[in-house]
């Protein structure tokens, strides 16, 4: 499994795409720390971008590669390798490869220019987990849609949904029921949907709370304390975790 996930990261690093995506969130996070004076302002615009730019390159590049190595993967179960171990050497290969292409993009210049060294590698964390959720949700898609354009267009509703879409169904429950107390109600919604759960925890970190009014309060007491944390990477955990055995179960029953 290892001498596999090596060759599919061996391919993967060879590739413009990834090269591209490196070097855009260099330029971008070197570029946001230079015209800002205030680091902490620079790494709330960097979050800002990386929340949307992020999941969309794990979902669509993930989900090309999966379809474009689908020859390859045929070859590797003709093999005897089970096929839980060849799916889980293309994610390992994949996942490893994007991870490290943002920890270079954007980890280095934050380490390098952010002033609060504990804001900085929590948004290196989300950063990486969120690359590890959407790939894995990118694997779930590809594999139970057989033709290329149907898993790519998933995987696009999957990005509009938790970018644009959930964030908006959010609003019209709280601007709706806006006479009830929804307080638990929103840190139930905020589990539920990754982005927003890295977008709180960053925030919270930066103590821009007060900027959300008495759910920031509500939120800053919950996700402030070490149970919110163990909350918010274990939530995080069976984001990334729940897709891929879904995916493994639906590989090891799909004809071929």
């Amino acid at each position: 499994m290892i001498k596999l996930s090596k060759y599919v990261l061996y391919n993967i690093l060879k590739s413009k795409i990834i090269i591209a995506y490196t070097l855009f969130l260099f330029i971008v996070a070197t570029g946001l720390f230079q015209m800002e004076a205030n680091s902490s302002k620079a790494i709330l615009s960097l979050l800002n971008i990386i929340l949307i730019v992020l999941p969309l390159v794990s979902l669509i590049f993930t989900t090309i590669h999966y379809y474009n190595s689908y020859e390859f993967i045929e070859l590797m179960l003709s093999q005897p390798l089970s096929r839980k171990r060849v799916l889980l050497s293309e994610f390992s290969g994949v996942c490893f490869s994007l991870v490290m292409a943002f920890c270079i993009g954007v980890g280095i210049p934050v380490l390098l220019f952010a002033t609060d060294v504990s804001i900085g590698i929590s948004l290196i964390l989300i950063g990486i987990f969120l690359s590890i959720i959407f790939t894995s949700f990118a694997f779930y898609t590809s594999v139970n849609a057989r033709d290329k354009a149907r898993g790519i267009g998933t995987a696009l509703l999957l990005w509009f949904y938790f970018t644009l879409i959930y964030d908006g169904i959010i609003l019209l429950i709280l601007f709706t029921f806006s006479d009830y107390p929804l307080e638990n109600f929103t840190l139930v919604m905020a589990a539920l949907n990754p982005i927003d759960l890295g977008r709180i925890f960053i925030m919270l970190k930066m103590d821009s709370s007060a900027m959300m009014g008495y759910t920031g309060a509500l939120f800053k007491d919950f996700f402030g304390s070490s149970s919110g944390m163990a909350f918010t990477f274990g939530c995080m955990i069976l984001w990334a975790a729940v897709p891929l055995l879904l995916a493994l179960r639906k590989f090891r029953k799909k004809d071929l």
